[in-house]
């Protein structure tokens, strides 16, 4: 097992551990929290002897193996597969056993040496090692014909794919993982929970996904003020407890202050007089022994919100037979459909089938290859890039891009009114002017939020927004998405920030875009099913679509026994028979015109529903004496005001469709 006692470590000046005290036991799956800065990463630099501790002992078995993804960038010509292969340890190990052997005595081999050699390669399983790779590298998303593809080739995400499997390749007894979902989609995410769920090792994982810390880890580490606490369970269960924790904190302080305000009046009264003066000092002893505890946070430390748009044009837009790529080469092609004011899209599907594209060809970043695009009069795009340097500019600081923002698209603004303005995002004091290449990945991503909410938009297009964001400031973006009164269309490995956010999803693949009907629960399902498919060597299963309602009336056909013709019917004329074909027309005409505002009232219906149920038992939790009054009061919030969102949408859908009834 592993044990860190009473640990001191700092970087620099900044003390990242103090007295900190942990043990982790062979098999455990852990997850390491806590806010970005905390020192996490210098957490695993100790674990794997790149730092030492300043004062303590860390107690780590000295056979152990330790796998970890390195940070840097593989720069090499060598084959997808060789380069996993390397991260092999008791393979390579074996194989340059192997080598020396056959190079002793001139060149002709020691026998008994090889055949030590070859029984070190059998043990290493050198005779499936080269599958197992490739396994591997399939599971992460690579394609078969990008197995052997020099490394050089690969893009800076893909890279990273490459360096997270090179490390699940080592029969590791520790794994230490940081951020292994970052460069991920939702398959290759399901893939990884799947893959070290089966790990026998030790496992600790830096993750800021909550639903990928629920999945995959038993036991929780929570870095904060320097200190290590271990919590049984996942991360759902460390919220829990922590919140008893907060609860029990907050009412000792309360407590506390009682006493010490107690005291300080007997103090106050009774220092002068000689008869009390022994009781008073007395008490100034216990006052100045009493622990001060710190007053409890429970509110997040990073909170913002979306300025309200200046407009909400409906549709925001159209589109018709879109192509998206680049080059000449299509990747999306014949994409038709209309964005309405409030919509809340999810994008879904696997990488390299052109989520990003289409959302950068939305965003304007990339010409359209063809079909035409309709604009809403006055809409406004706000556009988080994948990759932040696509909008950021290395060399300038926040206050710089600030400026820039607002000299390109206003409001005007004075410097004050900037630096305080980002100082909502906690850029402060000489942070304004730092270069952005210089910046953490969480600050990058906070200045895209910034300028995002400065430009006001009224569509949001979000491609992988949490990256790099820690759990509280994705409960931040959560909150304010949930509270923006435009569209969002949002790319995210997060299925947490999906499911808060997101009542429709579209999937992208096979270079088509269509509507997903069904929740992240049925996508899993549906690549699960896909993945049988494919071991089987069978087709790939359709994905579940929403099923078009028609309102337009058919003729019935009748059972047997033919009904007897009427007596005197009277025979059809030309003008009968066109003025039907007319009032068919008109109802089919009114159908195809009312049929979007008709489905964005069946989705409301269906979400008010839902969270009419979900406020009931939030409300029953809240009368229970054993509740979690924090989190639920913030979930009964969410949905409050979700709810009143949703019901000023349905009567203005109701009041248009209404208007679209009386015109026919």
């Amino acid at each position: 097992m592993i044990t860190l006692s009473d640990i001191t470590l700092r970087r620099g000046v900044k003390v990242v551990l103090q007295g900190a005290n942990l043990v982790l036991q062979p098999g455990e799956k852990v997850g390491l929290i806590g806010r970005n800065g905390a020192g996490k990463s210098s957490l695993f630099a100790l674990l794997t002897h790149k730092l030492q501790a300043d004062q303590g002992d860390v107690e780590i078995p000295p056979r152990w193996r330790v796998g970890e993804v390195a940070q840097d960038m593989p720069e090499t010509d060598d084959g997808a597969t060789d380069y996993v292969l390397a991260g092999d340890l008791p393979l390579v190990a074996a194989q340059r056993e192997l080598a020396a052997a056959e190079a002793m005595n001139n060149g002709e081999g020691d026998g008994e040496a090889m055949a030590h050699a070859h029984m070190a390669l059998d043990e290493a399983g050198a005779f499936d090692a080269r599958s197992r790779a490739q396994s591997l590298l399939q599971g992460l998303g690579f394609k078969t014909s990008q197995l052997d593809a020099p490394v050089n080739s690969f893009s800076g995400g893909w890279r990273m794919r490459l360096q997270l499997a090179r490390a699940l390749m080592c029969p590791a007894e520790l794994l230490l993982l940081d951020e292994p979902t970052n460069h991920l989609d939702l398959d290759a995410l399901v893939w990884l929970e799947s893959w070290l769920k089966r790990f026998d090792g030790l496992l600790v994982i830096i993750s800021h996904d909550r639903e990928f810390l629920d999945a995959v880890t038993r036991v929780t580490v929570h870095l904060d003020e320097q200190v290590l606490t271990r919590y049984g369970g996942n991360y759902t269960a460390f919220e829990e407890m922590r919140a008893e924790r907060m609860q029990l904190a907050s009412a000792s302080y309360a407590k506390q202050q009682e006493r010490i305000a107690h005291l300080q009046r007997f103090i106050d009264r009774f220092k002068a007089k000689a008869s009390k003066a022994k009781q008073a000092q007395s008490r100034v002893k216990a006052l100045a022994r009493m622990e001060k505890l710190a007053p409890v946070l429970t509110s997040s430390d990073f909170e913002f919100e979306f300025r309200e748009p200046q407009s909400l044009p409906n549709p925001m837009l159209s589109f018709d037979g879109l192509a998206c790529g680049y080059g000449d080469a299509a990747i999306v092609k014949g994409f038709s459909r209309s964005v309405l004011a409030g919509q809340r899209v999810g994008i879904l599907g696997a990488n390299g089938q052109g989520k990003s594209t289409l959302v950068k060809t939305i965003a304007r970043a990339l010409p359209a290859l063809g079909g035409t695009t309709t604009e809403g009069k006055g809409l406004v795009i706000g556009y988080f890039a994948q990759q932040e340097l696509d909008v950021l500019s290395l060399g300038d600081g926040p206050l710089m891009h600030m400026v820039r923002l607002a000299r390109d698209v206003g409001p005007a603004a004075r410097e004050q009114e900037l630096r305080d303005f980002l100082g909502r995002f906690r850029f402060t004091g000489d942070m304004v002017s730092q270069a952005v290449g210089s910046l953490s990945g969480g600050e990058k991503a906070r200045l895209v939020l910034a300028m995002l909410v400065w430009q006001r938009p009224n569509l949001l297009l979000l491609d992988e927004p949490t990256n790099h964001l820690d759990l509280t400031t994705r409960e931040a973006l959560s909150i304010a998405l949930n509270e923006f009164e435009g569209t969002v269309m949002l790319v995210s490995h997060d299925r947490a920030l999906l499911r808060e956010v997101c009542d429709e999803f579209w999937l992208v693949a096979g270079g088509r875009v269509q509507p997903f009907d069904g929740d992240l629960d049925d996508y899993q399902k549906w690549l699960l099913d896909v993945s049988r498919a494919a071991a089987r060597g069978q087709p790939a299963p359709e994905p579940p679509r929403a099923a078009v309602v028609e309102t337009v009336s058919r003729p019935v056909a009748k059972a047997a026994s033919p009904a007897p013709a009427p007596a005197a019917a009277k025979p059809e004329t030309r003008e009968t028979r066109e003025s039907r074909q007319q009032a068919k027309q008109a109802r089919v005409k009114q159908s195809e015109r009312t049929r979007p505002l008709r489905n964005e009232l069946q989705r409301i219906d269906e979400r008010l529903a839902r969270l009419a149920a979900e406020k009931r038992e939030i409300e029953a939790g809240l009368a229970s004496p054993s509740g979690d009054y924090a989190e639920l009061g913030r979930r009964l919030a969410h949905a409050a005001a979700e709810v009143a969102m949703l019901e000023e949408r349905w009567l203005e859908l109701q009041t248009e469709l209404e208007g679209l009834q009386a015109a026919d």
